[in-house]
């Protein structure tokens, strides 16, 4: 490392491409100048509901272990901190002849990094968090840490790099999945396939129309007055299998070949459907998980498949919002939202559990409900 000035850090790096012209840096530098130059990007919502930064909260007990690890003495720290550089970084190549034979795939040269405020940093840390913390409190913090950082010119890349580079690594999948719909680079396969379910999810919770408005608990949320009560996994689980069933409800609006998937079409069959939950239940919405089943991820995935079979039968109809409504109130009787028993289960009502077995109990339970009060209809 060059000697730097007070607004500029000066690496010695090198330089290569990936992909369609991504400019790559690897350089060494002390553990406790990375918190000097990069900042941590957490994932929030702005004062609009736009999701910014990225990073998951610090974890203070991995953070302690890498810590005690480091003041060990003598140690090594061979893993690469992960940044993302705004294209304000310059890169001077070195002059001088190639020795004879040297692969030629990177060029050596000087990187100068400009020092800004917290907030303003033209760094991000993109894998890594945890260690550059520990770092930055560890009392061996002089130690060089390898760097490897790509440049990336907007906010959408960074966070796409974070979702692929931590894919296989014990990241919290609800982060992944909200992170999920601001992105819009192909996506390896198991990805993209939560994308439209998240999507659906950030809309139900900050459109003031829909039934589940500020009420779903997203990643971004956690720690804020915002914090919902409802999980937003048990949401994009109902909305995941609703399209991949043939007959669910939100499945004829798939895009197949060249025909768009509709997402307005499903955001609108959702709100049609737990718009009617909200009426007929009115006592157990909008209760925390242990005061209402309701609320509760075994209730909201059992009423989920409900959704299927009842859309899937009234469709048909003129008037599809009062015909669900009337499906629901013939039910309602033999729920136990609240209070009382499951008396087709044989459970109190805050004896059920998010396991699959009352999952799928309570599922097919509110199912042959339905199908008996819908055969007693048509008679």
């Amino acid at each position: 490392m060059k000697k730097s000035d007070e607004n500029n850090l000066i690496l010695r790096a090198l330089r290569t491409e990936q992909g369609e012209g991504v400019e790559l840096y690897s350089f060494f530098v002390p553990g406790d100048q990375i918190a000097n130059f990069a900042d941590i990007s957490r994932v929030f919502r702005d004062e609009n509901d736009v999701l910014a930064g990225f990073q998951r909260k610090e974890i203070k007990n991995h953070v302690k272990k890498i810590v005690d690890y480091l003041d060990n003495g003598n140690v090594i720290f061979p893993n690469s901190i992960i940044l993302a550089f705004s294209p304000e970084v310059e890169f001077t190549q070195s002059r001088g002849q190639e020795p004879q034979g040297c692969l030629d795939v990177a060029k050596i040269g000087t990187l100068t990094i400009p020092i800004r405020p917290e907030g303003k940093r033209v760094a991000w840390i993109v894998d890594g968090q945890q260690r550059s913390i520990a770092l930055a409190n560890a009392k061996n913090n002089k130690i060089p840490v390898p760097v490897v950082a790509f440049v990336a010119p907007d906010l959408e890349t960074q966070r796409a790099q974070f979702i692929l580079v931590n894919k296989a690594r014990p990241l919290p999948i609800r982060l992944i999945n909200e992170l999920l719909p601001e992105v819009n680079i192909h996506l390896p396969r198991d990805l993209s396939i939560r994308k439209i379910p998240s999507e659906l999810c950030n809309l139900l919770n900050i459109d003031p129309q829909s039934p589940f408005y500020r009420i779903i608990d997203r990643e971004s949320l956690r720690k804020t007055d915002q914090q919902g009560i409802i999980n937003d996994t048990a949401i994009m689980e109902v909305i995941k299998k609703s399209i991949n069933n043939p007959l669910g409800a939100l499945s004829t609006f798939k895009g197949i070949g060249d025909t768009p998937t509709d997402i307005e079409g499903m955001y609108n069959t959702i709100v049609l459907f737990w718009r009617q939950v909200k009426e007929v239940f009115p006592k157990a919405w909008g209760l925390p998980p242990t005061e209402s089943r309701l609320m509760h991820g075994t209730g909201i995935k059992a009423l989920g498949v409900l959704m299927d079979r009842i859309i899937s039968r009234v469709s048909h109809h003129q008037d599809t919002q009062e015909e669900i409504k009337k499906s629901l109130l013939a039910i309602a009787s033999e729920c136990a939202w609240t209070e009382g028993t499951w008396r087709g289960l044989g459970l109190k009502w805050n004896e059920i559990q998010n396991v699959p077995s009352h999952i799928r109990d309570l599922s097919d339970y509110l199912v042959r409900l339905d199908f008996e009060c819908s055969k007693r209809k048509t008679k």
